[in-house]
């Protein structure tokens, strides 16, 4: 017997969805936490290297534009812009700022482009780079970083303002290990990286700086689900955003898939 879609009811329909289907994440409710509450880092999650700490200096930008945005580049600076995002979608408050070339270069390059968009740092805002005077001090996470498509070159950079009351969607970088030693790629296997982040929704105090993943037992034929990774909320009270596939394996010889990595995150317990 055919039924109406429109006749079953929601209860009736969140049974027939799949736990990781698309569907079945618009049923899970928005995450919240208390900012009143002091945040840690579980003892088996990465914490940030301080060698990595350093102040971004900025001055402020009047007008925006192509013509403008070329001429910052010119001079040796990087467009770019500052706001809020607290709830980790919607901005506000923006201000427009210019940031040294040099400084996000050497950053970028010693950091890499996915730990450099999950790192936070102090940004200064000055009349002139030069100056005694101190417009704004906040802390902020880079959130876009556009790149010269030939060149590599930094065009211009997007910051959020990463107050600790605030709850920022954050793609964590992950850190494959074991590989020289998996009994799946000594049995002619490879790793196919698929994604190489994770999305984290959590404040900005428990940022972690990556995510481990395991590969040093992994047989062909076998999987790697959300409980293996080493990725506990770093705050226990806060949700996590789900994230799906990150990596598979395939045996050349073989021509069905053999091996999938998946990556979701969790609720912390």
């Amino acid at each position: 017997m055919l039924i109406r879609r429109s006749l079953l009811n929601r209860t009736h329909l969140h049974h027939h969805l799949r736990r990781f289907s698309t569907a079945a994440l618009l049923q899970e409710p928005t995450p919240t936490f208390d900012p009143t509450q002091q945040l840690t880092y579980l003892d088996n999650l990465p914490r940030p290297d301080p060698k990595y700490d350093e102040i971004i200096h900025a001055i402020p930008r009047a007008i925006s534009g192509k013509n403008i945005s070329a001429k910052e580049r010119k001079a040796g600076r990087v467009p770019s812009i500052v706001f809020e995002q607290e709830d980790g979608q919607h901005g506000g408050n923006k201000r427009l700022i210019s940031v040294q070339t040099n400084q996000i270069k050497k950053l970028v390059n010693h950091m890499g482009q996915s730990f450099f968009l999950s790192s936070l740092f102090d940004l200064e805002v000055r009349p002139e780079f030069q100056s005694d005077e101190l417009i704004e001090k906040v802390r902020v996470l880079p959130r876009k970083l556009h790149l010269h498509a030939g060149t590599d070159a930094v065009l211009n950079i997007t910051f959020i303002r990463a107050p600790s009351s605030a709850l920022l969607k954050v793609d964590v970088p992950l850190v494959f290990r074991g590989d020289d030693v998996s009994p799946g790629l000594k049995k002619g296997s490879y790793l196919n990286i698929i994604k190489r982040t994770v999305k984290f929704l959590c404040p900005p105090d428990v940022i972690p700086p990556y995510i481990d993943v395991d590969l040093s037992e992994l047989d062909v034929g076998q999987k790697i689900v959300q409980g293996f990774l080493n990725k506990r909320n770093p705050n226990k009270r806060t949700a996590l955003h789900p994230i799906f596939s990150s990596a598979y394996w395939r045996n050349p010889n073989v021509e069905e898939l053999k091996f999938f990595l998946i990556s979701l995150l969790e609720t912390g317990k």
